[in-house]
């Protein structure tokens, strides 16, 4: 007997960020539901460690059972769900992984090589740092390099705006961050006025994620957007402005407005995929001046004609974000090279499971849109 087929509620689905007034039409994704024709679409709203809890559609949340694969030590963690995933759901098991439209990943902390999935399927990233002692232009840049290769559009949101003057070192990163066309907004998180400047970017709809260390004001900013007290907020250390984590886990929540907004926790860590380009991670001027230097191997340093030292002598870029741009340029290339070596035992392991009658579901890498 032929297996019932369902048929999705795609208004309700429409309401937590289905990018369709109907069925899908993205070839992958008719592809997936057309080989589970008994399942239907959710999305993951939180991500624990043992379940998922997803939805169907407003106030429809459902704690959900993943594919025992998903449980292996050695499965690859990027292509287990993250929250903003969307997946096909049988009942109550999670019978498939729809392939991200976007994504934000970081390169996990450990002496192996694995990705983390921050959010998947965002528009839009709001990067927040707040303008107290724990500002930090290089920490923004290391995140605009994380966003700039996973399709989403970064949005720089300076917080606490209300509480100090802008420093030099906030005047040079903004200046900066104009010049490349980044979208760059300072903020009273507490000021629904203030933080009203936002809302080109939380459509009905749309999804936007939060990311920035601890202290900075997500948590404050999330209760402005939703209007409501719901996520606990602590004060930060005088000394450096640096707070203890109040989101402990990523969670997915409608907004008044029709968009869907992602809260996590704040991450000490950032490091690269491997996967990132320096060009669409914020250092686009830089790279193309790279491309003037007279030598094609310029370490710009002291070699003549370097179009990269000219603009540094001129004052049109900071020496510490040329240094910075070097750093995390070795950073990404010892990541790739660690991800060449664990791609290449990923396709020697499932090729000898493949052989067993066993197969993975992958995930898919995200598309820019």
């Amino acid at each position: 007997m032929a297996a019932m087929t369902q048929t999705p509620d795609f208004i309700a689905l429409q309401t937590i960020g289905w990018p369709w007034p109907g069925p899908p039409q993205q070839a992958d994704w008719q592809a997936a539901m057309a080989a589970h024709p008994q399942a239907r679409p959710a999305r993951v709203i939180e991500q624990h460690r043992t379940h998922y809890v997803v939805a169907d559609g407003p106030d429809a949340s459902i704690k959900a059972e993943s594919l025992p694969e998903w449980q292996r030590p050695r499965f690859p963690s990027h292509e287990r769900p993250a929250v903003g995933d969307w997946v096909l759901l049988d009942g109550i098991r999670i019978v498939a992984l729809l392939p991200r439209r976007t994504a934000i990943k970081r390169g996990a902390a450990g002496e192996h090589y694995h990705q983390q999935v921050i959010a998947a399927n965002i528009d839009t990233v709001f990067i927040v740092c707040g303008l107290d002692a724990d500002f930090n232009p290089r920490r923004i840049e290391r995140y605009l390099l994380l966003v700039g290769g996973g399709g989403a559009e970064p949005v720089v949101v300076l917080t606490k705006a209300d509480q100090t003057e802008y420093s030099e070192d906030a005047l040079a990163v903004l200046e900066e961050l104009e010049m490349q066309g980044i979208a760059l907004h300072a903020i009273n998180g507490l000021d629904a006025d203030s933080v009203a400047v936002l809302q080109p970017w939380l459509g009905p709809g749309r999804t936007v994620v939060l990311v920035g260390s601890s202290g900075a004001g997500k948590s404050t900013l999330t209760n402005t957007l939703l209007g409501e007290q719901r996520m606990k907020t602590n004060a930060v250390r005088a000394n450096d402005s640096r707070g203890r984590h109040t989101t402990t886990h990523r969670a997915l929540m409608p907004l008044p407005t029709g968009a869907c907004l992602i809260d996590t926790p704040g991450m000490r860590e950032l490091k690269p995929t491997g996967e990132e380009t320096l060009s669409e991670g914020g250092f686009a001027d830089i790279e193309a001046l790279a491309a003037q230097c007279r030598f094609n191997d310029c370490k710009h340093q002291q070699e003549p004609g370097c179009a990269v030292r000219a603009a540094i002598e001129a004052g049109e870029i900071e020496e510490s974000r040329l240094l910075n741009y070097f750093k995390l340029k070795e950073e990404v290339a010892a990541a790739a090279a660690k991800l060449a070596v664990r791609q290449a035992e990923t396709a020697q392991e499932r090729g000898g499971r493949k052989g067993k009658g066993q197969q993975f579901r992958p995930a898919g890498k995200p598309r820019r849109r």
